[in-house]
């Protein structure tokens, strides 16, 4: 099939015709899935059964589907995990889909103890799917759309029901603004992005063309929406284990971008089975896009390029706005949209609906993992596919308990919660639970913290307790169950767990554990470290009410319980520092802004870029990104010369579109983008943009080129900064401070236009004496400071600097205040540089 694409890619240039019979293609494979899944008639979706009736009476495959059936009905059988969790795609995540026996005997990977054994079973009635994208592409929007289909067809159900109430729950989000309503934090809503990863769940019933309901039972859906920016990948990677499938949004203007490239590889390395949205395909640059197939092209590439297997590679496309809420699977109904009001909606081909019965069709039910022996009559479930295997919630009562904590936070009134997916059994209100630490368990921050209850890194970690309440989350809003209890395959939130449990750890049952904890994913590493510390300027303690290093500790501390992609340490060399490793510099800005809004006042050195040895050559390795700029043309070679250059990249892709934009593609090490945003944006007047994401780590290529230093205006006066003073300096380099604004000796209030730093006066006052002057009554201009956020500070700051974060202000200063010693360190400095020089000479010489 991937051969039969390529070949007529390349022939009609990837035409619609093209399009229209990859969709076709489409068709028959669900179809086809859609037999192997041997769907109940309680679980099956009107819009499968309608289109195996059209396919399978069709003449051009007339017996297709029934052999399909009547094979996979002798070869299907249920998989017992001791054999399963050797599959190398699902080495690290529980929610797996079924595996021929021949993919199992062919695998290498070592396989679980047998003490662990159970057999993998599918959850009835419930789909866990993930929306994964890059920054902007549309997922937040995408959810809230979904969350509104989800309260029509409940509605229609009810209508057609005669008002019966059957449903104890809603989809309805307590009547909030649906405007983005999973980004609910504050910094959230302030910068417009996604910084944690969020569960929602809703009901929905499918309906048929006439708007009857298929079904009186809605299907629960658990959708987590993700962040997009690549410093919180480690959200998306923490959640994936909880899903079985996933939306991948793509904007079809942009098409796939890094983070596209990064999420995607993630959810096809565990496994997860993937349908692609292509978003804002009502606009003009999209349609064009979508004609031509080049988004979709790319999309294929993108798929075989990770690795895609057969399955994940006969994914299905769905084309939409988000914004204007619709989705369908029609290219030309799509291509034919109208840009004014969204064109003619109809409301079967154009709502949201064609998307949650794709989740219902594609998506599988929920693995669960069932302890009984099918041996002793315990097993429900008959012979054949995996949902003739699937089992009711009654059914899981007499299974041990098992959940996986991936979100864990402390309530007022509750005490400490738990959110996770069940993996087995059933949980409910007074049901005693332990924790299992996971066997990759660092108790590192732990041990900084000195907490109680740690535990070993594997085993149990502390005393058992009863759980108070079960929850689910209904838009932002945590909604009771009622009854109060949970099954496997359910993603829930548990009030009253132990306080022990971290993210990564198995809750279980204290009457009936499970064997061993279960496996959560693997994260990928941080890049770089920042130095906290109290400040210890002359300012401190005015401004803030949280000044203690001790303080400033516990809370980073406290941040690991739930943001898995932090670590903290104590630092070795000034034990009133701590040392706080993460991805980027806008999660560590996001962690700062966070802290000062709480009150804390602390100090942030330059970021580190964390390196290793390699085992192999022993040489020293540095984390590299892969960076993507889309620029007008006009400033390519200005990209170009400033990533190339002193920061060390090298370019590896270069393309031109038709509306005078280029993308450029770049291999950087992680310092080398230290501080580009902000400087290749002022270079290029703003049209720069630019993503980048993790791509390996290499062998270290030398120091960076000496033009990233900047040099600073530095005070040599404490006070209140003059209008007078900052207008004579305003002529030297770009202010940072305004008229009025406090400032001290060694307080960084500009960039020098020149390389190197400056004394400079900024609170010296016009001379009050009887001396009549020409300029006396002249008015003083002063163009407005330059504001820096905390993640652009991180970047832009220097070697000698560090960054005073209060609740009030956000100053830069030098680490070492008297003037007189940083010109000795100056000297001393420039020195060691000088000898280098010499010996890198006298060593090209020989």
């Amino acid at each position: 099939t991937i051969m039969a694409m390529t070949a007529m890619r390349g022939s009609s240039g990837a035409s619609s015709a093209f399009l229209r019979h990859r969709g076709a293609q489409r068709n028959v494979a669900a179809v086809a899935r859609a037999a192997s899944t041997h769907l109940l008639p309680e679980e099956s979706s009107p819009s499968i059964q309608r289109r195996q009736h059209v396919l399978c009476s069709s003449s051009s495959f007339p017996a297709a589907p029934s052999l399909a059936l009547a094979a996979l009905a002798e070869n299907c059988t249920t998989i017992n995990s001791c054999t399963q969790l050797s599959t190398l795609s699902r080495s690290f995540s529980t929610a797996a889909a079924a595996v021929d026996e021949d993919d199992i005997a062919s695998s290498s990977s070592s396989s679980s103890p047998p003490s662990a054994c159970y057999t993998v079973k599918r959850r009835r009635g419930v789909r866990n799917v993930a929306i994964v994208a890059h920054v902007d592409h549309g997922k937040t929007t995408l959810v809230d759309e979904l969350l509104k289909a989800s309260g029509r067809s409940l509605e229609s159900s009810s209508s057609a029901d005669d008002g019966d109430g059957g449903n104890n729950t809603s989809s309805d989000p307590g009547g909030e603004d649906l405007n983005r309503l999973m980004d609910s934090g504050e910094l959230e809503r302030e910068r417009g992005i996604t910084i944690t990863s969020k569960v929602t769940r809703l009901d929905y019933v499918p309906q048929y063309s006439d708007g009857s309901s298929s079904t009186n039972e809605p299907f629960i859906f658990n959708v987590v929406d993700t962040p997009g920016h690549s410093d919180f990948a480690g959200e998306v990677d923490r959640v994936l284990s909880t899903v079985d499938g996933v939306v991948l949004v793509v904007d079809a203007a942009e098409g796939p971008k890094s983070q596209t490239k990064y999420v995607l590889g993630r959810a096809l390395n565990l496994g997860l089975v993937p349908v692609v949205v292509l978003n804002k395909a009502d606009r003009e640059d999209a349609r064009q896009r979508i004609e031509s197939g080049e988004t979709e092209s790319e999309l294929l590439d993108l798929f075989d390029a990770l690795g895609a297997d057969e399955h994940q590679m006969e994914y299905r496309t769905l084309y939409g706005s988000a914004r204007n809420g619709w989705v369908t699977d029609d290219l030309d109904l799509a291509l034919n949209v109208g840009v004014q009001d969204g064109g003619v909606k109809e409301q079967k081909q154009l709502s949201m609906t064609r998307l949650l019965d794709a989740i219902l069709e594609d998506i599988p039910s929920p693995s669960v993992h069932w302890y009984a022996s099918d041996d002793d009559g315990s097993n429900p479930g008959g012979g054949g596919g995996e949902e003739m295997d699937a089992l009711s919630d009654d059914a899981f009562a007499s299974e041990p308990f098992s959940m996986t904590a991936t979100t864990v936070g402390f309530d007022q009134f509750l005490g400490r919660t738990c959110t996770g997916r069940i993996h087995s059994g059933k949980i409910n209100i007074s049901h005693a639970v332990s924790v299992l630490r996971r066997e990759d368990s660092n108790d590192d921050n732990n041990d900084v913290a000195g907490a109680a209850g740690a535990g070993s890194a594997s085993g149990s970690g502390g005393p058992s307790s009863n759980i108070s309440g079960v929850f689910a989350n209904r838009g932002v809003s945590r909604v009771a169950l009622d009854p109060p209890t949970a099954s496997a395959g359910d993603i829930v939130t548990l009030t009253g767990v132990p306080d022990s449990v971290r993210v990564g750890d198995t809750l279980t049952s204290t009457s009936n554990p499970v064997p061993s904890a279960i496996d959560t994913p693997p994260l990928a590493p941080p890049t770089l470290s920042c130095f906290f510390g109290a400040n210890n300027g002359p300012l401190a303690g005015q401004e803030g009410s949280i000044v203690t290093s001790s303080r400033v500790r516990a809370r980073l501390i406290s941040e690991t319980d739930n943001n898995v992609t932090i670590t903290v340490t104590k630092s070795e060399s000034d034990s009133e520092k701590t040392v706080v490793y993460g991805r980027g510099e806008l999660q560590i800005g996001i962690l700062v802004e966070q802290m000062r809004r709480e009150g804390y006042e602390m100090i942030i050195s330059p970021p580190r870029i964390v390196t290793s040895i390699c085992p192999d050559t022993g040489k020293k390795l540095e984390p590299f990104e892969e960076v993507f700029v889309d620029v007008d043309a006009e400033y390519s070679g200005t990209v170009v010369n400033a990533l190339t250059g002193a920061r060390k990249g090298v370019l590896v892709e270069m393309s031109d579109d038709n509306d005078g934009k280029t993308r450029l593609v770049f291999h950087v090490p992680s310092r080398g983008l230290l501080g580009f945003g902000p400087e290749i944006a002022t270079s290029t007047r703003g049209t720069a943009v630019i993503h980048h994401a993790f791509l390996e780590d290499r062998e270290y290529c030398g120091n960076m080129g000496s033009d990233l230093e900047k040099g600073k205006l530095v005070s040599n006066d404490s006070g209140k900064a003059t209008l007078f003073a900052l207008e004579n300096l305003a002529n030297r380099g770009t202010l940072l401070v305004a008229p009025g604004e406090m400032v001290y000796p060694g307080m960084v209030i500009g960039e020098n236009n020149k390389s190197g730093d400056l004394e400079v006066n900024p609170v010296k006052a016009k001379a009050t004496n009887n001396m009549r002057t020409q300029n006396k009554d002249e008015k003083l201009y002063l163009p407005p400071p330059k504001r820096l956020s905390v993640e652009e500070l991180i970047g832009y700051m220097g070697d000698d600097e560090v960054i005073e974060v209060t609740p009030v202000s956000v100053r830069l200063r030098k680490a070492e205040l008297d003037a007189g010693k940083r010109e000795r360190a100056a000297r001393a400095k420039k020195k060691q540089q000088q000898a280098l020089k010499e010996n890198s000479a006298k060593g090209r010489r020989k």
